[in-house]
This record gives C-alpha cells, structure tokens and sequence, in this order.
C-alpha cells in the first residue's frame, strides 16, 4: 500500500490558532458548506474563513440558535439539516442545488460522541448513522456542486484521535450482534470519517475533488455534552476550578487551536495535489500503530475504505451517480 501519510514539516505544531495558518489566505468568491458550524470547532471555523472572505453556507439543525451565534459573522446562511433524518439530508442538498452554486469546500465538521444508544429511522446505530452516514449522504448528493468548481474541490471530514479506539467492523455496524458500548460506537465512527476521506480522494482526485480527514485535539466543548462530571474529570480535561486545561503540547486546546487543521486543509497551497490523508496539528500525520498520536494503518487503507464505501451504498442506497 502506497503511503500517503508522510508529514510535510509545516512548522505549526500543536500551538497554530486557525487564523495563523490561514495568514494571507484570501477565500474572495469561494464557497463553503460546513455541517455544525454554529457552535463549537466549527464556530470558530465559520469565523475564521468567513474574515478570509468565503461565503459560508451553515447547516445546522438548531436554526434558531445557529442565528444568535452568527448575527456578527459576515456571509454566513443558515440552512437547516438534521444527519440523522434522511429526508432533511436530500431536501437540503436539493435545494443547495438549485442554486447552481459551485462549493469550492466542503467541510463535515458536525457530530456526536459517546451518546447512549439510539437509532436512526433504518435501524443504523446513532453515532453510525450521525457521523458517517449523514456526511456520506450529504456528499454524494452535493457531488455536482463539488464537480462544478473551477480550481478544484476539497472535503474535509472531521475525524478524532478517537479512532485509535478501533476500526470499523463493516459487519455489523449497527452493533445488531454484538453489546453496544458508546465509545466503541465513537471510535469506528471516527475511523469511518477517516476511510471516507480515502475513498472520496479515490474518486475525486482525478477531477479535482481532494479529501482529507482531521484530527482537531481534545477540546472540551459540546460534544462533551453527553458525559458526566465524572467522566470528563477522569480525562484530566479540568483544572481545579472546573476549566478547561489548554496545553497543546499535550492535545489539550481551545476552538482557535481545535479548528487550526481543519482551516489548514482548506486553504494550504501545500496539500494541492495531494488528497486521502489524515491529518493532524497542520500537517499530515504519521502513520503509527501504537503511539497516542497520527493515525493507525486501519484508518487510512483503501481496501477497507473500499469495503466501507459499498457498505454505506447498501445502508443507505446513495452513491456518486
């Protein structure tokens, strides 16, 4: 297997805010779709590409909340979307377009973590269905928006550290035949995100659609919100006084540090040409199979990235036509 994931030596490190990596980025006339990205990581993406000029289509499925969050942030629309439902996912990407408005990025920034188990309508397990399968969805159907760019595409699919947890068991994604267990369910759902940039690269790349997976670091924000006190203090997250700690050094960082690699991906000259990587602190990762950091072998595979593409085909009966 060819590998991809050799680290450019950018420089950042884990420190890099999203709006020093983008310095002297202009996004004039660029378009971006991002899910989630009135809260959290992806607010301060919003924020950070929207100073660079880019027109940022915002799909939420709070619409009311996402409104107060960006009545300051100029060329941002509100869309609603919901992963989890079907019908919103296709009645959004129908509408988008209709606009016949090129997306210059895509960024898969929404999510969910260690939830208690639910299900979508098809009987897919929540975080699944949440994480992969919406974003799945959602891409397929705006593949001709993506297509219609002038100087190429990128998708960006937020994945996490999380997949070290354990790769996808293309078998029974739904956890049907065996016990359900939230941060399992979160770690394949991750290493989904990951394949998923793969296997986009794999059809894109030659048009000009280039896929990356992020790891953004361990941010406590509202994809904690399904965690007790407890669990969030046995991660070392909190200072004394219950704030978040900030070390980079050691993964620990806030939204403008959090949201750095995912804004790299979207505006760095150096990753032209290159696509179906993981990546990690602005820069892409290694490849390393026990480390607490880069990305695992299982994670970045295009055989495995192959046998999850068809799995989310029949899942889901979407598919790049």
């Amino acid at each position: 297997m060819l590998n991809r994931q050799i680290p450019l030596g950018t420089g950042w490190g884990p420190a890099a805010t999203a709006r020093q990596v983008a310095e002297n980025t202009d996004m004039t006339g660029k378009s971006v779709v991002i899910t989630g990205g009135a809260s959290g990581l992806g607010l301060e993406t919003t924020r950070v590409l929207s100073s660079l000029g880019a027109k940022i289509f915002v799909a939420v499925r709070r619409v009311d909340e996402a409104k107060e969050a960006l009545k300051d942030i100029p060329r941002t629309e509100i869309c609603e979307l919901d992963l989890v439902d079907r019908g919103s996912v296709e009645r959004f990407a129908a509408e988008f377009l209709r606009r016949s408005t090129p997306i210059d990025t895509l960024i898969l920034n929404a999510g969910v973590m260690a939830t208690p188990l639910f299900r979508d309508s098809a009987g897919n397990e929540g975080q699944f269905a949440t994480n992969h399968l919406g974003h799945f969805v959602l891409t397929t159907a705006l593949w001709p928006a993506l297509l219609s760019t002038k100087n190429g595409a990128r998708v960006i699919a937020l994945s996490s550290r999380g997949h070290h947890i354990c790769g996808v068991d293309v078998e029974d994604t739904s956890f049907s035949n065996r016990p359900y267990d939230k941060w399992q369910a979160y770690g394949q759902s991750k290493t989904a995100n990951s394949l998923f940039a793969v296997a986009v690269d794999a059809r894109g790349g030659e048009s000009g659609i280039r896929a990356y997976s992020v790891h953004p670091g361990s941010i406590v924000g509202p994809l904690a919100r399904h965690l007790s006190a407890d669990e969030v203090n046995s991660f070392g997250a909190l200072d004394e006084r219950g704030s978040p700690i900030i070390d980079p050094e050691a993964d620990k960082k806030n939204f403008s540090q959090g949201a750095a690699t995912t804004v790299w991906c979207a505006t760095s000259p150096l990753l032209d040409g290159i696509g179906g990587v993981y990546c990690e602190n602005s820069d892409i990762a290694s490849v390393e199979r026990t480390a607490s950091k880069g990305v695992r072998p299982y994670a970045v595979d295009p055989e495995i990235a192959e046998r999850l593409w068809k799995v989310s085909v029949n899942l889901t009966g979407a598919d790049i036509k």
